[in-house]
């Protein structure tokens, strides 16, 4: 598969979101996102993940119906005025806020999906021939993580969001997402 066009596993409609972090109050992971271009250049930063809540599966439910009646617009709808679910933050940035966090158990540990409702960078925008930035008005997280809290993912830090097949699938603004390593939780905090 492309993935510049990689489907994320934000499975609304089937698999209930309410993991172990539904229950025990906010968790931070720090990890380090890499890229590597064709020519073999490289860069990294840290990455600052907090989840302060989960998506609860009807709230998903209903998110997903919102797209697919409306579209973008209709989701972007449906998500003004939620709670913000955490954030995310590359570098020294301003935090990102999220609005979709999605825990889901794996045969690993968990899989935990965090979507904002802006983008957080264009990487390669300055390049003479970028894509233009329209549409790609989202940003999206995957981290892998076993019962320690430690894993890896990716993050699409400016993404397309559709549906296919009840799952929301990205489309890329860079070429490839951010390789995340070394992620790690560094605190859980009781509610």
């Amino acid at each position: 598969m492309d993935r510049g066009r990689m489907a994320v596993a934000v499975v609304l409609t089937v698999v209930g979101t309410a993991g172990p972090a539904a229950q025990t109050g906010s968790e931070t992971f720090r990890a380090t996102a890499t890229i590597e271009t064709a020519g073999g250049a490289a860069a990294s930063a840290p990455v600052t993940i907090v989840i302060a809540r989960t998506t609860p599966q009807d709230e998903g439910q209903a998110l997903v119906r919102a797209f697919a009646d409306g579209g973008e617009a209709g989701l972007r709808r449906a998500l003004t005025g939620l709670r913000p679910t955490g954030s995310v933050q590359i570098g020294n940035a301003t935090p990102t806020t999220a609005r979709i966090a999605l825990d889901r158990p794996t045969d690993k540990g968990r899989l935990l999906t965090i979507v904002t409702d802006r983008p957080i960078l264009f990487l390669g925008a300055g390049l003479p021939d970028a894509k233009a930035k329209e549409g790609y008005g989202f940003a999206v997280l995957d981290i892998e993580v076993d019962a320690e809290g430690n894993g890896s993912g990716t993050l699409s830090p400016a993404a397309k969001v559709k549906v296919a097949q009840g799952a929301f699938v990205v489309d890329e603004y860079a070429s490839q997402p951010l390789r995340l390593t070394g992620v790690k939780r560094e605190q859980q905090v009781p509610k």
